[in-house]
């Protein structure tokens, strides 16, 4: 398959300029419109053979490859994060920034550095060195999609460093640019079950799910900005915003099954934070144990943690919190394998 992948790529370049620059934009598209639907332990191996193909036959400076090679390392950066290995994805996040920098488009240097400073949330980097991230994405952001990543990432961190006010801010800030944004939302033909909300305090809210739609990691969807409040509600201790925020969120049905389980836990943690330990960790537990192995992910168990890590006081000592502190332990993402296409380690261009 690797070899018709050579063949093939040669002759889209082969006859007129341009061609085969546009035949790697439509590959990296493909990967970031079905980012949602492929598991990340079988997404890895497909993102770096790809670049690994990218790399080999591109010319030595070639800025215009540069931009979906960026890309490429972008969703390897975050696919690793995914799978818990965070030591790799620092790294692939540094080349993603390196190489987007050397690329012929603002575009890709904000998004390597929204996403980066989203996804160093959950790595637990440096906040201050996040949050930096985060502005310099916004200073790179020509667009309002591109605008808004950057405000999605910086909000989220703003939250995480206990800045209440500029956090909201950011929020607000989101809501206007998107204001008037079309929606890159898109059908990407997955479906995750509801039942993990059945019979809680969630389903009556209305936040059960049905049909999961997604959009690229390099566009914008109209519900997420409801998702990024949610979050940055619940991080600053505001449940009430944060149901209202995620009742419209979820309400859509329109996330992958990783990120509408991770939504669906911020609500478990608001539901303990308010005092009723026993439904958000039931609501925790249906989320962890329904949802299928290969969806588990390194970010989903770092928003678990924080429903456990709200329990307070004699609640402490209740059964299901050691039932879920053991859910807490399994992490089935760190035995997964991935391939040998996973070891590509860099981008010359």
């Amino acid at each position: 398959m690797e070899l018709l992948e050579v063949v093939r790529h040669g002759l889209a370049g082969a006859f007129g300029p341009g061609r085969e620059v546009a035949e790697w934009r439509t590959v990296v598209g493909g990967h970031a419109g079905g980012f949602a639907t492929a598991p990340p332990a079988e997404r890895l191996p497909e993102l770096t053979a790809d670049l690994q193909l990218l790399r080999s036959g591109a010319a030595a400076g070639s800025a215009a490859l540069a931009v979906p090679a960026a890309e490429l390392a972008v969703l390897i950066a975050l696919t690793l994060a995914q799978l818990g290995r965070l030591r790799s994805a620092e790294r692939w996040w540094r080349t993603a920034r390196a190489t987007a920098d050397g690329s012929a488009e603002r575009r890709i240097a904000s998004l390597a550095r929204s996403w980066e400073a989203t996804s160093g949330l959950a790595e637990r980097r440096s906040l201050p060195g996040l949050l930096e991230l985060a502005d310099d994405a916004l200073t790179l952001a020509d667009r309002p999609e591109e605008v808004a990543r950057a405000l999605a990432g910086r909000a989220q961190v703003l939250a995480a460093l206990g800045e209440p006010a500029e956090a909201l801010q950011a929020v607000r800030d989101l809501h206007a640019v998107t204001t008037d944004l079309p929606s890159t939302v898109r059908a990407v033909g997955a479906r995750t079950s509801s039942s993990a909300v059945s019979g809680s305090p969630v389903r009556a809210a209305g936040l059960a799910g049905s049909s999961v739609v997604g959009s690229s990691p390099f566009g914008w969807g109209g519900f997420e900005a409801g998702a990024v409040e949610g979050r940055v509600c619940a991080a600053l201790g505001d449940t009430l915003g944060a149901y209202l925020a995620l009742d419209r969120a979820l309400g859509a049905g329109v996330f992958g099954a990783s990120e509408r389980a991770e939504l669906e836990l911020v609500v478990a943690q608001c539901l303990v934070m308010d005092g009723d330990t026993a439904a958000g960790l039931a609501v925790g537990m249906r989320v962890l144990v329904e949802l299928p192995d290969e969806w588990h992910t390194h970010h989903l168990y770092e928003t678990a943690g924080r429903v456990l890590s709200a329990v307070r006081g004699g609640d402490l000592a209740r059964r299901a919190v050691r039932d879920f502190r053991e859910l807490l332990g399994r992490r089935p993402y760190e035995s997964r394998s991935v391939g040998s296409g996973s070891r590509y380690g860099g981008w010359q261009g």
